[in-house]
């Protein structure tokens, strides 16, 4: 009887396995480069979208960018038979004398996708709208932001496009963040949105520049992305700190994982492509929209070019000693654009498949030549069964895994606890796997 259970089980998988990929592949061949292309040129065309630049003008300014905004993603969602609901997530900000002169509305462009079984559990694209020059405050000079954040948008815009085409699990949240450049007011707005709101956030995927692949140093490659992921939760408590000196998992927070499982993805799927784990929230001492869903305990990772070019950051439109900064559209590399919006698209679709991980996981094995796991069943009727990844602790992704069937207690023999770390994942009939569960409590 067992064995035929097993045999049951890894037909299932085979069978699902073959349906997981017809769909990832569907969608990486119906990214469009040229879409990419004409949106980023849209966003361009706006002169500026500072934060504080015009908001009356129907062709300048960060008015005119976010109706644009809201205005595809609602004919996005006329052609999937009204399957997103579009709407300006409002936030009202006062001026600091530092990078808000003067009080202001910051508006994020919201397009969720609702799941049709989990549709509390969200798992969010951003890309930012605005755009700045040299000083900060300059609202009125020309300002492009082709690269950065166009890009980003434009990613978020075609990710929608795609996949608003297929029904998912749990729901997919397409949102354009306003007043990063200022401050990250936007990500602050729509994270305590979602807290208020009580989301189940799986995780967020921030795009912050994603065409450039020419480096200030002359290095030129669009084979490789960056993926930064903080090491562990801002408000874990004192007790889950203290505990993790006796029991590890200094770098397996839940940003980390949504890191690894993006990593991992995109290595099956996009193989000439090179993701690189970066073990930092962001660049060193500087920030993006992710850290302030991170601030809140949410998973939340920035997906990004390897290879910045900061004449083109942050620069007024000029030429000195024969270099031309500015964040010009022609730095923009439209192919690179393409790449990383698909490994964006097709993780979304992952996660948004994907079943609830395993509840209240447990792990034990101290002075034991095994590892034992006890958890709760995952939510859902769906879910055939569990698989157990595991490291050396000085790797920095899952190495080793072994699926388990459909039980809540497992022994993983002959392996001892003192040399690994471990997840477990919940595996669902369509194949889709969840994202890695960090044992979070002992037991004996």
């Amino acid at each position: 009887m067992w064995l035929r259970f097993i045999l049951f089980f890894f037909c299932c998988l085979i069978y699902s396995q073959n349906q997981k990929d017809k769909l990832i592949y569907a969608i990486i061949s119906n990214i469009s480069e040229d879409r990419l292309k004409d949106d980023i040129q849209t966003l361009v065309n706006f002169g500026t979208r500072h934060t504080l630049s015009d908001t009356i003008s129907e062709t300048r300014g960060i008015g005119a960018a976010r109706r644009w905004i809201k205005k595809e993603f609602e004919l996005i969602s006329n052609d999937c038979g009204e399957c997103l609901e579009v709407f300006f997530q409002k936030n009202y900000f006062k001026k600091n004398n530092l990078r808000l002169i003067r009080d202001v509305w910051i508006n994020n462009v919201v397009a969720i996708q609702k799941g049709w079984k989990y549709p509390n559990r969200y798992i969010i694209m951003s890309g930012d709208i605005d755009s700045r020059v040299s000083d900060p405050n300059d609202f009125e000079s020309d300002s492009p932001g082709a690269n950065d954040n166009a890009t980003g948008m434009a990613g978020t815009i075609e990710a929608a496009r795609v996949l608003s085409k297929y029904k998912f699990e749990s729901s997919i949240i397409y949102v354009g963040l306003s007043g990063e450049e200022q401050g990250l007011y936007g990500g602050q707005g729509l994270a305590g949105h979602a807290k208020k709101n009580n989301w189940n956030i799986i995780g967020i995927l921030n795009n912050d520049m994603i065409g450039n692949i020419e480096g200030i140093n002359g290095a030129i490659d669009n084979k490789s992305f960056r993926i930064f992921s903080e090491p562990v939760p801002a408000n874990e408590s004192d007790r889950q700190r203290y505990m993790r000196r006796f029991y590890g998992g200094e770098v397996d927070g839940n940003s980390r994982q949504l890191a690894r499982f993006i990593y991992n993805s995109t290595k099956k799927y996009l193989p000439d492509l090179k993701p690189d784990l970066v073990y930092r929230l962001d660049r060193f001492g500087r920030g993006g929209h992710h850290r302030p869903f991170n601030d809140l305990g949410f998973a939340g990772v920035r997906i990004m070019e390897t290879n910045e070019n900061y004449n083109r950051q942050h620069q007024d439109l000029r030429i000195e000693n024969n270099i031309k900064y500015g964040d010009l559209i022609e730095g923009v590399n439209f192919e690179y654009v393409k790449k990383l919006t698909t490994v964006n698209a097709i993780n979304l679709a992952l996660l948004a498949s994907s079943p609830p991980p395993p509840k209240n996981l447990k792990i034990g094995g101290i002075v034991e030549p095994s590892v034992k796991f006890k958890w709760d069943f995952t939510d859902g009727d769906d879910v055939i069964g569990y698989k157990i990844y595991w490291r050396k602790t000085s790797s920095p992704n899952w190495e080793f895994s072994k699926s388990i069937g459909n039980v809540n207690e497992y022994t993983l023999k002959n392996i001892i606890i003192d040399n690994y770390l471990f997840s477990v994942v919940s595996v669902n009939k369509k194949g889709f796997e969840s994202i890695y569960e960090f044992p979070k409590d002992t037991f004996r």
